[in-house]
């Protein structure tokens, strides 16, 4: 094991132990250097335990040749990731470089894109985790933004892909880019170490969580009325739920939570703007379904949308288009997935938010849920309008709320499949997950049948 050195390691050693557990580091090519200098390369590798997982990282030391990039720092690093790999193991990736080195010319851009193939060919296969914990620009910003999940330090992390004095300062987290940003870089090794604990090791292994929450425990809130987050923490197991992107979506909550030892995605509609479905949200969980399924991670839908956002804002962001890769995620994944509506359901929301029609293997509903292609009110004035006078339009759409727009009736026509009381939400989402957790698309593969006597 090498023993850290203060002027060795510069500002690794902080970095590195706070990821892992004290004493469990091993460095991997310890004394790779530059030809021409006796500088070791401005990047450490090796791996580690984090509470007896085995992880594998990087960190760029701006403190040792301002982590100055080329293709012996490439290589360091493609060789930690081919173990990874082959070890079916988490990496997390420290960036904190001034760029590469100029003057080595194709040579430098070359190693950027050996570690981009490097970054892609374990995409899928192990989570990778990325901390910006000072400069991440040009090119590394590119790698960084491959990763898994990114995580920034607030007022210290700079990742762009222009430099901010020519285009001008962007926040990583309003742009999208960071599932998280942390108060510190105390935070920031925190959140990490949360992340590599929770998700599974590779897409192989199975995404249980250690848990002594009863699974029929009955909930006592108010779902119907409080927000995302809180809904989402009343029926998870121990009222954890660990937000994602929450800087930069505001009408929908993704994340990660457990029900009864399952680790879950979850996408859930927000208060906000009545939870209507916008290029954000619609982004944002596009891209924790893609996650999920890579890893075999069920999802959890919780509705409560009045439909799609209406402005010419959104059809100047590619609308359609988001829609449209929204619908991919839902219909293209294999993981299972169970939805919810939890209140409205109007609209392209209802089809889009994991319904059965684009691939939900359960879909639930509470009592007061509301499934219509237009709101009650927006029904009564298209097509019963004439009907007002005989009775008030409050009436006709209380009567239109009842008749066609009511969880029963969604339920008679087999677009939903049980109307839940609000106690009992938190069992029947566990009891689906546990039935679920071992589906496999498909027919199963068989020698021949079996025939009778």
């Amino acid at each position: 094991m090498v023993q850290f050195d203060e002027k060795e390691y510069g500002l690794s050693k902080e970095k590195l132990s706070s990821v892992f557990d004290s004493g469990t580091f091993v460095e991997l090519g310890a004394y790779v250097k530059r030809e021409e200098t006796e500088t070791l390369e401005g990047v450490v590798c090796g791996y580690g335990s984090i509470c007896g997982k085995l992880v594998f990282a990087f960190v760029q030391d701006s403190g040792r040749a301002k982590g100055a990039f080329d293709e012996k720092h490439s290589k360091k690093i493609a060789a930690t990731y081919s173990l990874a790999v082959k070890n079916g193991a988490p990496i997390i990736g420290i960036f904190d470089s001034a760029g590469a080195y100029v003057q080595d010319g194709a040579a430098a851009l070359a190693a950027y894109g050996k570690l981009m193939k490097c970054v892609s060919d374990a995409s899928g296969v192990i989570p990778q985790i990325a901390i910006i914990d000072g400069v991440c620009g040009g090119s590394s910003a590119v790698v960084a933004s491959m990763f898994d999940l990114v995580i920034t330090v607030k007022d210290k992390s700079k990742l762009f892909v222009n430099a901010p004095f020519n285009v001008g300062q962007q926040s990583a987290t309003a742009m999208g880019y960071s599932a998280y940003e942390a108060e510190n870089g105390e935070d920031a090794y925190r959140f990490a170490r949360e992340l590599v604990l929770t998700l599974p090791e590779n897409n192989t292994a199975l995404a249980y969580v250690d848990t002594a929450d009863d699974p029929c425990r009955a909930t006592d809130v108010d779902l119907k009325s409080c927000d995302a987050a809180t809904a989402v923490s009343t029926l998870a197991d121990d009222g954890r739920f660990i937000t994602l992107f929450e800087g930069y979506a505001e009408n929908v909550k993704v994340g990660l939570a457990s029900f009864g030892g399952i680790l879950c995605g979850v996408v859930a509609s927000d208060k906000k703007n009545g939870g209507a479905l916008d290029v954000k949200s619609a982004r944002v969980a596009s891209k924790l379904l893609s996650f999920c399924d890579s890893f075999g991670i069920p999802v959890l839908t919780l509705v409560d949308s009045v439909g799609i956002e209406v402005s010419s804002e959104a059809e100047a962001s590619s609308y359609a288009s988001e829609l449209a890769r929204l619908a991919y995620a839902y219909t293209s994944s294999d993981n299972a997935k169970v939805s919810v509506v939890m209140g409205k359901a109007y609209g392209a929301a209802f089809t889009l938010l994991g319904s059965k029609s684009v691939g939900a293997d359960i879909a639930l509903a509470l009592p007061d849920a509301k499934v219509s292609v237009l709101s009650p009110e927006a029904s009564v004035a298209f097509l019963w309008n004439d009907k007002v006078g005989d009775k008030s339009r409050e009436e006709l759409e209380a009567e239109w709320s009842e008749k066609c727009a009511s969880a029963k009736n969604a339920c008679d026509l087999g677009e939903i499949d049980y109307i839940v009381e609000p106690c009992e939400l938190r069992a029947r989402i566990c009891a689906a997950f546990s039935m679920l957790c071992a589906k496999a698309e498909g027919t199963p593969t068989r020698k021949h049948v079996n025939m009778p006597l």
